[in-house]
Formats: structure tokens, C-alpha cells, sequence
């Protein structure tokens, strides 16, 4: 059946630039599809441009605020508009890596601890041992990530004159860190589509490794013990579903190699993951013999039966 979409993407959160390579690849595949298209560099004015366009569907390709925190999928709600990915309840939680926890936890899923702490405090003394990990609360792509080591990297402790999200974000998150390796499961409509292993050239996962060609390896799938992998997927499902997450997400995890299982914990979810070239969801599909265009429209199935049986309860 073909459908008018309007990908909605760009926005002015720190991932406009992700987004719009995101929704390019989308819009272009959707096409190719046959669907109708009309592409949306939100702005400001994005209901009226939604209401213009009295799409079918919205697919929503936004990274970060305000697409991926509840706000936009909240204005889609009252407009009546369906759209994929999550909705509003879900996109509040899940992009908040403290509610995150909070809802997730008690549940079982094995997460690393931490709290929130004001930026400022970070110049008179360590909230944690060191090495330990400072975040802001609700971005994503790893934007503004900072791992404070026993080295003084920073200072010790952290200058006030060292280059850090604590001149961005008047609150972070502080966590351990947790030494060993990065793992990244995909789920499409509650599967697990596999485990990789990201292993950067140098230094850890941050924003410029995940969208710079070249800059991170990509093990896909891990090389990683069955059991680890099958834990990885497991947790990566029931995190989806805990949350109520829609169409795909993508489950961040640190393993440290020498705990076995018991060395691996979520670090968050991803209701909005990237769908450029390099992104992780594609290539987890990929080697599962699904195509990008493939992949598209699964997610666009999802959403418009999701969206239908919600309309009719």
C-alpha cells in the first residue's frame, strides 16, 4: 500500500546534522518504496507545516531535543498524526538517564549506579571514586560524555578552566566507570536484531567516533561468549518492552570482560536511533538479510498498525 510520509528531521538539538543524514537516507528509501514523501526540516513552525502536509504517517527521524523527549511525539498526539518510534510517555523516560533508571532497576535490569550532581560542586571535589563518568541527564549520541580518570585528566580536582559539559549542563549524572567493552543491541518490534561490539581507534565512544567514517570499528556480530550475547539481547528486549518502546531502539551496554555476564550493564535506550550509513541499526538488520528499504518499511508497518489498533480501542 502506498502511503504519503512526511520524514520529519534536522530540528536544533546537537544531532540536527545526524538527523538530517538520517531522514535523507529515509526519505529516499521510503521513494523507492513507492511511497509518497515530503520531507520536514522542522522548525519552529513544524505544526503548521505537519497540517499542510496531512501525511498518512510521520516518520520521525529527530536525535535529541525537542524529537526525541516526548515534546514533538506530545504535539503529533493532538494533532492525530501517527507516527513511528515511541511515544510521548515513553520518549519522556527513556531520554531522562535517571528516570530511566528509576523505571528500569526494580525490574531487574542490571544498570550502573549514580546520581545527579551540580556542576559546579564537580570544582570542589569528586562526587564518586575516580575513574568515574559525568553525563548529561537527557542528550544523546553521547554528547557531552566525560570520563574523569585517577590521571587528573581535568584537574584534581576538576578546574574550573578545563573544557567540559560542566560549563554546558548545570546538572550531570555521575557514574562509575565501568572498564571493558562496548556493546550495542538493536530491537525491532520487540526482537533482538544482534550484539556489536564498538571498538574505537582511539579513545572511547563519542559523539565524533559514532558519525566519523573510519574513527570506530564495528564487530558485527560481537565476538563475545553466547551467553553474554544471549544476555545482551534478552535485557535489550525487556528494556524495550519495560519502557513501551515502538518500532526500533537501540540498548547501550559496557561489558566488563573479566565478570563474565555479571559484567555487563545497560547504560540506556535509544528510541530514536540513527539511521545513516554508518548507523548500528541498519547494520544489525543488514546481516540479518534485511535491506535499508526493508528496514524502513517494517518500521513504517509497525507504526501504521500500532496507530490503527490504538485508534480503534
Amino acid at each position: 500500500m502506498s502511503l504519503h510520509v512526511a520524514v520529519l528531521m534536522g530540528g536544533w538539538s546537537a544531532e540536527r546534522e545526524v538527523s538530517l543524514l538520517s531522514g535523507t537516507g529515509i526519505a529516499e528509501a521510503l521513494e523507492s518504496l513507492g511511497h509518497r514523501v515530503t520531507r520536514i526540516d522542522m522548525g519552529r513552525d513544524v505544526a503548521q507545516r505537519l497540517a499542510d502536509a496531512a501525511p498518512d504517517l510521520v516518520f520521525n527521524a529527530l536525535h535529541g531535543t525537542p524529537g526525541e523527549d516526548g515534546s514533538v511525539q506530545g504535539l503529533m498526539d493532538l494533532m492525530g498524526l501517527r507516527y513511528t518510534h515511541s511515544g510521548m510517555a515513553t520518549s519522556v523516560i527513556a531520554i531522562d538517564k535517571l528516570l530511566t533508571k528509576q523505571a528500569l532497576v526494580p525490574h531487574g535490569i542490571p544498570m550502573p549506579g549514580g546520581r545527579i550532581v551540580k556542576s559546579a560542586e564537580l570544582f570542589a571535589g569528586d562526587p564518586l571514586p575516580r575513574p568515574y563518568v559525568v553525563k548529561p541527564v537527557n542528550e544523546g549520541s553521547s554528547v557531552g560524555v566525560a570520563i574523569v580518570t585517577a590521571e587528573g585528566n581535568y584537574g584534581n580536582p576538576i578546574l574550573p578552566d578545563a573544557t567540559g559539559p560542566w560549563h554546558e549542563y548545570p546538572e550531570l549524572l555521575a557514574e562509575p566507570f565501568i572498564r571493558g567493552r562496548e556493546l550495542t543491541t538493536a530491537v525491532l518490534a520487540g526482537r533482538a536484531l544482534g550484539v556489536t561490539e564498538l571498538q574505537p581507534r582511539s579513545g572511547f565512544y563519542d559523539y565524533d567516533a559514532k558519525y566519523t567514517d573510519g574513527m570506530t570499528e564495528h564487530l558485527c556480530p560481537a565476538p563475545i561468549p553466547d551467553a553474554v550475547a544471549v544476555a545482551c539481547k534478552g535485557i535489550a528486549v525487556e528494556a524495550h518492552r519495560l519502557l513501551g518502546c515502538r518500532g526500533a531502539s537501540r540498548s547501550d551496554f559496557r561489558w566488563d570482560d573479566g565478570q563474565g555476564v555479571d559484567g555487563l550493564f545497560l547504560l540506556e535506550v535509544n528510541t530514536q536511533p540513527g539511521m545513516t550509513p554508518l548507523s548500528l541499526v541498519p547494520e544489525q538488520a543488514r546481516h540479518l538479510g534485511m535491506s535499508y528499504a526493508e528496514l524502513v518499511q517494517a518500521i513504517v508497518d509497525e507504526a501504521m498498525q500500532d496507530r490503527a489498533l490504538e485508534h480503534h480501542a
